[in-house]
């Protein structure tokens, strides 16, 4: 019975060990980002040795996806199924784009500085290969409805995909100064207009 309480006392420990880890390196990541994050740094905060980081995250990959998947967790990104369920594409737009971009304020720190440093990390890239999918999903939910009527499905979703971007949010929000509600009118008469003009070209001429 002490042997079974041992036991089970040490995988709590080692369990409270991972778990301050991982949050001292998602703080790490947010702060300064993943370039400027040594294990050193992770160590220290979390209050753990060197060796005991890479004794439970013995590589970038299997560090990446305990932070991703905790990070994630606590933010999770906007349901294309809750969008799904709105049949008018042009109200489906708006109110995507108001949880995105609400999305983007709340996340901004952590994806701005992910993105500037994606280049140096192949195995970042492949651990948030999902994330993206997942937001590929939604710039296809956010497209539909528009196609049948409105002209061309290629161009409308190039367009789509550019309002959901962070860095188009950031554009808006940061450089241009605009509040979130103004993103979000802009964009969605951006989309609007390229609809009807795609509408409009389609449309048989009066001199025929």
């Amino acid at each position: 019975m002490a042997r079974k309480y041992e036991l089970k006392r040490r995988a709590e420990h080692q369990e409270e060990t991972r778990r301050r880890i991982v949050e001292a390196t998602v703080e790490l990541h947010e702060s300064v980002g993943l370039a400027y994050t040594t294990i050193s740094a992770i160590a220290e905060r979390a209050g753990v040795e060197r060796a005991t980081v890479y004794r439970h995250f013995p590589d970038e990959r299997s560090l990446f996806t305990a932070c991703t998947g905790h990070y994630l967790a606590a933010n999770p990104p906007p349901d294309p199924a809750s969008l799904h369920r709105i049949a008018d594409p042009q109200e489906r737009l708006k109110v995507g784009l108001t949880e995105i971009y609400a999305y983007h304020r709340r996340t901004e720190e952590m994806n701005y500085k992910a993105q500037r440093d994606l280049p140096r990390f192949p195995a970042l890239a492949e651990v948030i290969a999902p994330y993206l999918e997942h937001w590929a999903r939604i710039g296809d939910v956010l497209a539909a409805g528009w196609q049948a009527e409105q002209g061309d499905v290629r161009l409308l979703r190039a367009a789509i995909g550019h309002t959901i971007g962070f860095q188009t949010w950031r554009s808006l929000a940061r450089e241009e100064g605009l509040d979130d509600s103004e993103a979000v009118e802009l964009m969605a008469a951006m989309v609007r207009c390229i609809a009807q003009g795609s509408e409009e070209d389609s449309a048989p001429s009066k001199d025929t």
